[in-house]
């Protein structure tokens, strides 16, 4: 089952990465790092898969760069 993507944004959140503008239904997070996501949808519907790939590698490319 897929997951929501407000689990998605709460995984970013906690990531550290910062809300930092909508338009319309897509809204775009950064990361002091300098990654930037742009999730798009509503927050109770299902995730993409490749939203989640996107996600997912952000937060890997963030924790890469504090080692």
């Amino acid at each position: 089952m897929p997951r929501k993507l407000r689990q998605l944004i709460a995984d970013l959140q906690q990531a550290g990465f910062v809300h930092v503008g909508t338009t319309g239904s897509h809204r775009k997070f950064r990361h002091a790092g300098g990654a930037t996501v742009i999730l798009s949808g509503q927050t109770g519907a299902d995730a993409h898969h490749y939203q989640e790939k996107d996600v997912k590698a952000a937060i890997a490319a963030t924790k890469e760069t504090k080692s």
